[in-house]
């Protein structure tokens, strides 16, 4: 079966909320194929299997600050219910719930969606550690080059503040 969702576009309704990587239930429900309501009723008759580092109910801060990011209601509008949103085991735990075929395929491709961008951020972190390792040696570099071309300065600036002493033998 061919991918009914790109991963782009499931990557990009994955948000960092709490230090978490998480989908709303808005975004899941659309992926999915039912409604918000439908797909928020099957957790809460489920809700043993969505504990707290499973499933987290935004607050207000949270809900207009991806409201203002993602701009999902129009101006005067007003969200009558709090999101849900869901870590990556908490949508793994929604393919339990939801037992269609089409469920089971997006969520496949969830999952690998969120493994993905596991991979892409260990790569950058491993790759910000080696260029502060660059940094510093180049630094370090610097400031030993730095020392080298003091050096040769003052070998070859004209000595000043010495007097010349004159060639030959002096009488007093």
């Amino acid at each position: 079966m061919p991918n009914l969702i790109a991963e782009e576009k499931i990557e990009k309704k994955i948000f960092l909320i709490r230090e978490k990587k998480v989908m709303l239930d808005k975004d899941l429900a659309e992926l999915y194929g039912v409604e918000t309501k439908v797909l928020n009723q099957a957790v809460k008759r489920n809700h043993e299997r969505f504990p707290e580092d499973f499933m987290l109910k935004l607050t207000k801060e949270e809900t207009y600050s991806l409201r203002s990011q993602i701009v999902t209601l129009k101006q005067g509008q007003h969200i009558k219910y709090l999101p849900y949103a869901f870590t990556e085991q908490g949508v793994a735990m929604l393919s339990s719930i939801l037992k269609s075929k089409k469920a089971i395929m997006v969520n496949i491709l969830i999952m690998r969606a969120f493994t993905r961008l596991k991979r892409l951020t260990s790569t950058h972190k491993e790759l910000a550690k080696k260029l502060n390792e660059l940094e510093t040696k180049v630094t370090k570099h610097d400031k030993e080059i730095r020392s080298i071309f003091d050096v040769i300065y003052k070998l070859i600036e004209p000595q000043i503040n010495k007097p010349k002493r004159k060639i030959g033998f002096i009488l007093d």
